[in-house]
């Protein structure tokens, strides 16, 4: 009788799972943009804009009406995104610029043909990063991790966690593809997932929280050390040191 209720639980249980999983989702994904601002005019980039959450991102910038810069390592990727973001939202100024965040030459290029076609950055989505990598350097000789995640995006406005999402992010690890195909119907979705920066790049008033680490579109905790000045212009002065930059 034991193992005939055992059985019929575990049959039962993955259809409830399934079931239950929209609304486990939703439960999980509570950070929504609520912003109703729109960016005519405005001027905007988004790093690794071709996939995931930066397409949505940038996406959903487009659609309220900004020039929008798709900062991709991956052109031709990049402009099969364009033209499906143009389609969507009806907005031609949908524009593919290559940005290799392993390379300072390309970063360093990237800025200066920006600077030779705008004026003004209104917005900038530093969302490119990688993950999980097999042990690399970039062009630089900077670890991979460190080079693309920390040195090449430089230091944001915004800290922002999107959650755990349906992405490219853990496309070196098989064993994160296979854990994120097995619990997928609880993973948020990629629109879902850029709700956050959504949040901080359009949200009136925000910048009284400058610095600040955001999760579901709220001011999350942090641990101490994350907090430390000390430590924070210590790794301001190393980073700007392994880059030639000066420190002030």
């Amino acid at each position: 009788m034991v193992e005939l209720l055992l059985l019929l639980l575990l049959l039962v249980l993955p259809f409830l799972l399934y079931m239950a999983a929209p609304q486990i989702r939703k439960m999980l994904s509570s950070g929504v943009c609520t912003s109703a601002v729109q960016l005519p005019g405005k001027v905007v980039v988004v790093t690794g804009a071709n996939t995931g959450i930066g397409k949505e991102t940038a996406k959903e910038l487009a659609q309220r009406g900004a020039r929008v810069y798709l900062a991709c390592r991956d052109v031709e990727k990049g402009e099969l995104v364009a033209k499906e973001i143009q389609t969507t939202t009806g907005n031609q100024q949908v524009l593919v610029r290559k940005l290799d965040l392993s390379d300072t030459k390309s970063i360093r290029a990237f800025a200066k043909g920006f600077l030779a076609e705008e004026k003004h950055l209104h917005i900038l989505i530093n969302n490119a990063g990688v993950m999980m990598c097999p042990y690399s350097k970039t062009a630089d000789g900077f670890e991979m991790h460190i080079g693309v995640n920390h040195l090449g995006s430089g230091v944001t406005t915004y800290s922002v966690h999107p959650g755990t999402v349906q992405s490219e992010l853990v496309r070196h690890s098989s064993f994160m593809r296979w854990m994120w195909w097995l619990f997928s119907f609880f993973i948020k979705t990629p629109q879902q997932g850029a709700q956050t920066s959504l949040h901080c790049a359009l949200t009136e008033g925000l910048e009284i929280l400058s610095g600040n680490h955001f999760s579901d579109c709220h001011v999350t905790w942090v641990s101490a050390q994350a907090r430390n000045e000390t430590i924070a212009r210590r790794l301001w002065d190393v980073s700007c040191d392994l880059l030639g930059l000066p420190m002030d």
